[in-house]
C-alpha cells in the first residue's frame, strides 16, 4: 500500500506518462475532493508552442505546467481548493490575476503560496527560502489591486481558494521566466541531470526527487579537498561553512529528513548512492565565500530492487547503499 506522501506526489509521478504523450489522471483526496486533474500531452505543448495562448478551466484540485490563461468559476460552494504550479528547474512561475470576483467579506479568499504545501509540510523548507514563512503568502483580500502579479522564487508554487457564492471565481495567466541560477528545485521525473551553481551567496539549495532512486555525484567543487561521509552522530560537516547534503525521508520539507550522508570536500569522480525513501533531496549549504557546483545525474531505483527490500521497516529502506 503506498503511503500518504506517496500518494499526495502522485500527481508528480504522471509526468513521466506525459512526457511520453500520454493523458492520465489522478484523484487528490486531501483538500476533500476528488476530483481528477489532467496533465497536457507533449502534442498539445508542440501546438501551443507556435504562439497560441492556451485557456482552460480550473479544477479544485487541480495541475498546471504549462503557461496559459485558466479560469474558475463555483457551480456550488468550493471551500478546499488548491491548484499547484511546476516548471523545468531553471524556470520561475509568475501568476498574474486577470479577472477576480470573490466575497472577502463573507469568508472567501484567494492566496498565492511561493512555493508548496502538503500536510502541513513546505518546500522550500523554512531554512531555505530566502523570505520569512509569513511573507510567502500573498492574499488578495488583503492585497487586492496593490499586487496583482506574482512571481514565485522557484520552479513550484501554488494557490489555495475558497469560493462561497455559485457563480463566483477568478481567471489568472500562468508565465514562466527564466533563473540563471536555480536554487530549490522540485524535478518533474524519476530521472534527470543537473547542476546547481551558488555563486558567492549566503545561502541553503534543495532539488527534491520524489521517487526512490539512484543518485550519482560526479562533480563537486567547495574550493577545499576529498571525501564522502556518511552520517554518524559524531561525524558530518557540521563545522564546516561549505557542504552537501543528501536527506531522504516521507515527507516534503527537508528541514524534516533524515540526514544520510555529507560531501564535505571538492571532488572529480563519481559518488554514488541508492536511497530507497519516498522522497530524495540533494542539499547545498553555502556559506556565500566561494562559487559553489555540484553535478549529479538520478534515476528511479528498480522495481524489483525496491520491492526485495519492503520486508524492512522505513528506517532501513531510507538507508543509503553505496
Amino acid at each position: 500500500m503506498p503511503s500518504a506522501f506517496q500518494f499526495q506526489c502522485h500527481f508528480v509521478l504522471i509526468f513521466l506518462a506525459a512526457s511520453k504523450g500520454e493523458t492520465r489522471y489522478l484523484e487528490v483526496r486531501d483538500a476533500g475532493e476528488d476530483e481528477p486533474f489532467l496533465l497536457l500531452s507533449e502534442d498539445l505543448k508542440r501546438e501551443l508552442s507556435a504562439g497560441q495562448i492556451y485557456r482552460r478551466s480550473l479544477r479544485c484540485i487541480d495541475m498546471l505546467s504549462i503557461e496559459g490563461q485558466f479560469t474558475f468559476a463555483a457551480d456550488q460552494p468550493q471551500l478546499h481548493c488548491a491548484t499547484f504550479f511546476i516548471g523545468e528547474p531553471e524556470e520561475l512561475i509568475t501568476i498574474d490575476y486577470d479577472f477576480v470576483n470573490i466575497d472577502c467579506q463573507a469568508g472567501d479568499f484567494l492566496k498565492v503560496f511561493d512555493g508548496w504545501i502538503l500536510k502541513g509540510e513546505k518546500f522550500p523548507s523554512s531554512l531555505d527560502h530566502p523570505l520569512p514563512t509569513s511573507q510567502r503568502y500573498v492574499d488578495f483580500c488583503e492585497s487586492g489591486n496593490i499586487q496583482r502579479s506574482i512571481r514565485s522564487s522557484q520552479n513550484v508554487a501554488m494557490i489555495f481558494f475558497r469560493i462561497h457564492q455559485p457563480g463566483n471565481g477568478f481567471t489568472i495567466t500562468v508565465k514562466k521566466n527564466t533563473n540563471l541560477f536555480p536554487c530549490n528545485v522540485i524535478s518533474q521525473t524519476p530521472s534527470g541531470r543537473f547542476t546547481m551553481v551558488i555563486p558567492h551567496q549566503h545561502r541553503n539549495c534543495s532539488f527534491s526527487i520524489i521517487y526512490p532512486v539512484v543518485i550519482k555525484i560526479s562533480d563537486l567543487i567547495l574550493g577545499h579537498l576529498n571525501g564522502l561521509f556518511l552520517k554518524k552522530p559524531s561525524a558530518g560537516c557540521a563545522g564546516v561553512g561549505d557542504f552537501v547534503e543528501l536527506l531522504g525521508g516521507t515527507g516534503l520539507d527537508p528541514s524534516k529528513m533524515f540526514p544520510l550522508a555529507d560531501l564535505c570536500h571538492s571532488f572529480h569522480g563519481s559518488a554514488q548512492m541508492k536511497i530507497g525513501c519516498e522522497n530524495t533531496v540533494l542539499r547545498m549549504v553555502s556559506s556565500g565565500k566561494h562559487i559553489n557546483r555540484v553535478t549529479f545525474e538520478y534515476h528511479q531505483l528498480d522495481l524489483q530492487e525496491t520491492e526485495n527490500r519492503k520486508e524492512n521497516s522505513i528506517e532501513e529502506f531510507c538507508f543509503p547503499s553505496i
